[in-house]
């Protein structure tokens, strides 16, 4: 398993879990972190036994965005990466989760503060957990900048539009209970135990078929810009496969047998 300085990787069991880990900065996005991240996605990629993966972060904070410190010219920690960012200039983007989909679920676990570029890799997630005392936010108009980590795209996708701009054009602060009510975030559980909770998640999409799971967030995404017809099309050309699978035959037998199945990506 990888890592960097800010950016921490464990397994639980076939879950691999990510955490931003620079709590002194509530973890702002550092060039470490960015590196740290794209390489997680890239190893929940390309590692079969891993099914599904939790974003966290440390400290009490997702993320509070971008560094303006560095932003306004005083430097980024993690000078020794740049050739990583040379060789790929959108690496930063692809960790962001603005020009990469991993193929595996996303659960974001969120405790304090996810504003700004924390909201923005929110976005890029699947299934989003909040703690009760959590913030989030696009505070980026209030320093006279730009969302361009993919939220004047994705929010209005995802929430109503009338949310969406008035998130985008205040940069106010919204609560956990409130980012549900829009639906930024899917569940608000007790502040501390977003972790927790997303892992209690990512165990149950652990139990399902692999196969099935990776091929189903496929379409949903492949299909949201489809008119209904293609994307019925489209679900058809992606699912039925799936059918001829053995890990299909086998979880018709487990369930026949009354016993867990046992999937093999077969």
């Amino acid at each position: 398993m990888g890592g960097t300085e800010h950016l921490t990787v464990q397994r639980e069991g076939a879950t691999l879990v990510l955490t931003l880990n620079r709590p002194e900065a509530k973890n702002a996005l550092s060039l470490p972190m960015l590196v740290g991240l794209y390489d997680g996605w890239l190893e929940a990629d390309a590692d079969d036994t891993i099914r599904s993966v939790v974003l966290t972060g440390a400290g009490g904070s997702f993320c509070a965005g971008m560094d303006l410190k560095a932003l306004a010219g005083k430097g980024m920690e993690g000078e020794q990466y740049r050739d990583r960012l040379k060789a790929d200039p959108d690496l930063h983007w692809k960790a962001m989760l603005r020009h990469h989909r991993p193929r595996k679920p996303v659960i974001a676990a969120v405790e304090g503060y996810c504003v700004a570029g924390g909201t923005e890799i929110l976005q890029g997630t699947d299934i989003r957990i909040a703690g009760s005392s959590a913030t989030f936010g696009l505070f980026e108009v209030k320093r006279g900048l730009f969302p361009i980590g993919g939220s004047t795209v994705r929010l209005p996708r995802q929430i109503a539009r009338t949310h969406a701009l008035e998130m985008l054009l205040t940069g106010r602060p919204y609560g956990a209970e409130e980012a549900a009510r829009i639906g930024l975030v899917g569940r608000v559980v007790p502040a501390g135990t977003a972790l927790e909770a997303a892992l209690s998640v990512a165990e149950q999409i652990n139990a399902c078929g692999p196969l099935a799971v990776e091929a189903v967030k496929a379409s949903v995404y492949e299909t949201a810009e489809q008119t209904e017809t293609d994307g019925l099309a489209a679900e058809l050309a992606r699912g039925w496969p799936i059918f001829d699978t053995a890990d299909a035959k086998e979880g018709a037998r487990a369930f026949a047998e009354k016993r867990a199945p046992v999937y093999r990506r077969q």
